[in-house]
């Protein structure tokens, strides 16, 4: 199947099945993929590798969902070996590039914003190695250096007003982990929408955690901790926010707990994945997820790199190829009322036609 048809695909597919990523890899862990006689293809003599950033395989995000990537390439183009490894704090990301390097791994995907340094000077020193990196894009890369991003803001625009549709305190809320372009791409997107829903409206939801205008908000200061991230969620709560919008990896997960805890009075929406099959246990207060197609993006760049067909050229997911959507919650989708639904998939098509703008300066080009 060509690349742009697979990428139109990923709307559908990205009710992803995260939960077979299973447990921590262990570091300088290698593993087999699963090459039954069923394949279309085999390439046993291909090696994918990846490493995560500090929010692991199992953050119920977007690790999890890149990961999935790698371990689907593996199985549906017959390669006999995967490695990968977790990166238990930023100050491992050169050595543990370093240590897939060791294990004569053809593709090397890093997993986050963090790791862009890391990757790009590992790209120059091994020409004959190809790197992609999620969530990270180069200005002039090196011919082995694809960067894989996605433009959330058009994704969380569709969030924001859907959330700003569905409060009834008149005030939601978001927060993050770190402030940086991925995190805080989301949260413009989101702020943006709420300001479009109360423009199309004649409403004032206000949105407690980010202004983009002066770029100041609400973070945790890192993805890991779970109690920070409700600590958060709790504050934006008790000054009135009922739908939460958490942009901070496992540490969100303390948001959608704040929201589990308020007996029904406050709601969320993900990110990264579809929330109600990476993290079920929330599916009963999550209205929707802004969602990523990481693991379909990974599976093309190793196929690429497989066929010999491997560039530089950056790709970004948008609304428009299906990179990028708004989910609804499988649990909640029947308490949305239609029209403000069909109000979103009109507001999704302006967008993509180019009728709606968004504004965010992090956009990826």
């Amino acid at each position: 199947m060509k690349k742009t048809a697979r990428m139109a695909a990923i709307a559908g597919a990205l009710v992803l099945i995260v939960s077979a990523c299973g447990s921590k890899d262990d570091n300088n862990d290698s593993s087999s993929g699963d090459n039954g006689s069923s394949q279309a293809e085999s390439n046993p003599d291909f090696k994918a590798c990846m490493v995560s950033d500090s929010g692991g395989f199992d953050d119920k995000s977007f690790n999890q969902t890149s990961y999935k990537g790698l371990t689907d390439a593996t199985t549906n183009l017959g390669l006999a070996d995967f490695g990968s490894i977790e990166s238990q704090n930023d100050s491992e990301y050169a050595d543990n590039i370093n240590a897939m390097l060791q294990q004569n791994c053809n593709i090397i995907t890093t997993v986050g914003f963090k790791l862009g340094d890391a990757t790009l000077a590992a790209a120059k020193a091994n020409k004959d190695v190809d790197f992609a990196i999620v969530d990270y894009g180069y200005a002039k890369p090196p011919p082995n250096l694809r960067g894989l991003s996605f433009n959330t803001a058009q994704s969380s625009f569709l969030a924001g007003y859907l959330a700003a549709g569905m409060t009834q305190s008149g005030s939601v809320g978001t927060f993050g982990g770190i402030n940086i372009p991925t995190v805080t791409i989301f949260m413009d997107g989101y702020w943006e929408g709420v300001q479009y829903y109360n423009q199309q409206n004649d409403t004032d939801v206000k949105v407690l955690g980010w202004d983009e205008t002066t770029q100041e908000g609400v973070f945790t200061n890192d993805f890991e901790n779970k109690t920070k991230g409700q600590t958060s969620a709790q504050s934006l709560i008790d000054q009135g926010a009922d739908v939460l919008f958490p942009v901070a990896g496992p540490a969100g997960l303390g948001g959608l707990q704040a929201a589990k805890d308020s007996g029904g009075q406050v709601k969320a929406i993900w990110v990264d994945t579809d929330g109600c099959v990476s993290a079920p246990e929330y599916c009963d207060v999550l209205y929707a997820s802004v969602a990523k197609g990481m693991d379909v993006a990974v599976e093309d760049a190793i196929a690429d790199s497989v066929h010999g067909q491997f560039d530089n050229k950056p790709y970004v997911g948008t609304l428009d190829n299906g990179g990028t959507d708004l989910i609804y919650g499988s649990d909640l989708e029947s308490d949305i009322p239609q029209d403000l639904k069909d109000q979103i998939a009109t507001l999704k098509q302006d967008i993509i036609d180019g009728k709606v703008t968004i504004n965010s300066k992090v956009q990826p080009q």
